[in-house]
């Protein structure tokens, strides 16, 4: 686990440091240095801005989104058992996009701060939704899976109607919002998701025998001593607290969830005491290497990073359906 950990830590800095340098303005590694050895007066006129400003938030918060949304995944596919789980089955995604087109077509030129908040509410709600029309004398991974795909196409369809009857301009910036992107990152953005998923993440890890359980069914679980609904209630809570204040920060970056912790398994194997910090660390790759390449491929455009996450994760998503299938 050290060496796969020290590879993935080399890697993301590795990322890091050509996310700092890369954009319209290129910055030297040397600045790079002379900057965080604190010495702003020998960079040249704008490179401190630029760097502390724009860059550094936009990575650390694109780190920070990868690995919640890793977290989450690894979650879901373990207290739904199945390896085509993501955090988005669990309504997040969803909710989060249906709630902030209702503020769009609702709430004329609403604050763009409003955003991740109706995002982050729409979330829990649909969360909660899912689990309590689930729930009948307890609840089954298929139920949730079943009503979890019903009312994401319910919620989806909403979202389309309601994006029909709102102002042109609030619509087209929850568009942006909802393709996942990191442009408009600040320190702010970064404190606020550090504090909101400090103690969620901290609990999903003092709680990987649990997963470890769930892993092998209800009935294994129950015999073996796990209160298996209030325990699944809790996983639940967990990863939509977790993905949930990730799309509050990013939009819907989507795929991470179901990627890294496919990846991280074959890397580490399936027990969760080793799987969740590797998971969380292959998510802060992939999507600080999406925010990355979506800047650079098309520049001076941008490509928002949900897209390029996408680009990579429906080819894997067939992939895993096509292993599937031959298992």
């Amino acid at each position: 686990m050290i060496r796969i950990s020290a590879g993935l830590c080399i890697g993301l800095a590795a990322l890091g440091l050509l996310s700092l340098t890369s954009g319209e303005y290129r910055i030297s590694p040397d600045d790079i240095l002379t900057a965080i050895a604190g010495a702003p007066e020998a960079l040249p006129t704008g490179v401190e801005m630029i760097l502390f400003d724009f860059r550094m938030p936009r990575l650390i918060l694109a780190a920070l989104v990868g690995a919640a949304l890793a977290v989450a995944g690894t979650v879901a596919q373990a207290i739904l058992r199945n390896p085509l789980a993501e955090p988005g089955i669990l309504g997040i995604n969803a909710g989060a996009a249906l709630a902030v087109m209702a503020l769009a077509s609702f709430v004329e030129n609403a604050s763009v701060s409003l955003q991740p908040l109706a995002g982050f509410l729409g979330a829990l709600a649909m969360a909660a939704a899912i689990y309590g029309i689930a729930w009948k004398d307890g609840t089954t991974s298929l139920r949730i899976i079943l009503i979890g795909v019903g009312l994401n196409a319910l919620a989806g369809a909403g979202s389309a109607c309601l994006a029909n009857f709102g102002n042109a301009d609030d619509v087209q910036r929850a568009m942006i919002w909802m393709a996942g992107s990191l442009h408009h990152a600040h320190w702010e953005d970064v404190r606020r998701l550090t504090f909101w998923l400090a103690v969620p993440c901290l609990v999903t890890m003092l709680v990987w025998r649990e997963l470890d359980l769930t892993r092998f069914g209800d009935l294994v679980a129950r015999g073996l001593g796990q209160p298996v609904d209030p325990m699944r209630a809790l996983m639940i809570l967990l990863c939509t607290l977790v993905s949930g204040a990730a799309v509050a920060a990013a939009g819907l970056i989507g795929f991470v969830g179901l990627v890294a912790p496919h990846v991280a398994r074959r890397l580490i194997g399936p027990g969760h005491a080793r799987l969740l910090p590797i998971s969380a660390l292959m998510g802060a790759v992939l999507v600080v290497a999406a925010d990355l390449v979506g800047r650079v491929m098309l520049a001076p455009a941008e490509l928002p990073a949900g897209i390029v996450t996408a680009l990579v994760g429906v080819p894997f998503f067939a992939y895993l359906l096509w292993s599937w299938r031959d298992a």
